[in-house]
């Protein structure tokens, strides 16, 4: 075991000593293909920043406006007529936030968790739902902006549908899981 843990503390300072050694090796100028790459780095920084702003800008506006709690508070009566608990209108912010933004998903998790408990219905399912979806709009707003893909309506429709499917079998793997 011991050994293990120390090829892992080692492995990542190996490989950023291995690949430029290996590239010098090969006669790759090394120098001039890291600043080459750097500065194709700091283009698309530079590419994607007008979508990243305006994506971060609408998710305060949302949050800020108080449209989270007014939708969590429209779901609330689907999901008691669908049978579920009624604490599970709690999870309903961070099901809405996750596919807007990362941090602002983690942070409602974490408020849900610190609430509830980490062991709870609530804390369990924030959790399964952390790890079962993505914040969509961010994939869009990053990679697409990045590569200069202005058509995504299908992409944001089939995001959508696997993170509405991702709630769907959180609720149902925690449900069969831990109850």
């Amino acid at each position: 075991m011991k050994f293990i843990a120390e090829i892992s503390r080692w492995a990542i300072p190996l490989l950023l000593l291995l690949i430029p050694v290996m590239a010098y090796l090969r006669k790759v100028p090394v120098y001039e293909s890291f600043v080459a790459g750097a500065e194709e780095g700091f283009k698309t920084g530079v590419r994607i920043l007008p979508f990243l702003i305006g994506m971060l800008v609408s998710i305060r506006v949302f949050v800020d406006s108080g449209a989270l709690e007014t939708v969590s508070h429209w779901l609330q009566p689907l999901f008691s007529l669908l049978g579920l608990d009624p604490s599970f209108a709690s999870i309903i912010p961070l099901a809405i936030m996750r596919p807007l933004s990362g941090s602002g998903a983690l942070g409602v998790a974490t408020q849900l968790i610190n609430q509830h408990g980490p062991d709870s219905f609530i804390g369990r399912l924030a959790s399964t739902l952390q790890g079962s979806t993505d914040t969509t709009f961010f994939v869009l707003t990053v990679y697409f902006g990045s590569v200069g893909i202005k058509k995504y309506r299908y992409a944001l429709k089939l995001g959508l549908l696997a993170d509405i499917v991702g709630l769907v079998v959180s609720v149902w793997i925690v449900s069969k899981v831990f109850y």
